[in-house]
């Protein structure tokens, strides 16, 4: 299928990557549809876009790669309405809040959105943890320690 993003223009997207968000991301409650998108040569960054509005989408990462000590559990009701069977069924990513220079750009640890690749349901989780920041800096220079329980 043809989407349509905010950054890429009209992309094709195999609809049956589609992930549900059955209760929207917070603030975009009426969101329930999104396509993680690649950007063209850059594994690091995706697109979450928004089936259904254009201008709806973020760029967001894998956190791992800038803090590889970030760590949390996930409560038994998000393991349940993800359908969460084993780790395999666990994908992290984070939002990132582009900035100018790019290198003060930020990533939101403290509310990471988790989607189950297999049964394409997502939902963001936010953290009752106040060691974990919302905005955690993205320069390699400034990396902190973002670790959980």
């Amino acid at each position: 299928m043809h989407l349509h993003t905010k950054y890429l223009g009209e992309v094709e997207i195999d609809a049956s990557k589609i992930i549900q968000f059955p209760v929207g991301l917070p603030g975009f409650i009426d969101e329930t549809e999104f396509a993680l998108v690649d950007f063209p040569d850059n594994p690091i960054f995706q697109v979450l876009q928004s089936v259904k509005s254009v201008n709806t989408a973020f760029i967001v990462t894998n956190p791992y790669h800038f803090y590889h000590d970030y760590s949390f559990e996930l409560d038994d009701s998000i393991v349940e309405s993800l359908e969460v069977k084993s780790e395999k069924d666990v994908m992290v990513v984070t939002i990132v809040t582009l900035k100018n220079p790019f290198n003060t750009s930020t990533l939101n640890l403290k509310a990471p959105v988790i989607i189950n690749p297999s049964s394409k349901q997502g939902k963001q989780y936010i953290l009752n943890m106040d060691n974990i920041p919302a905005k955690a800096p993205i320069s390699p220079g400034n990396h902190l320690k973002a670790g959980g329980e």
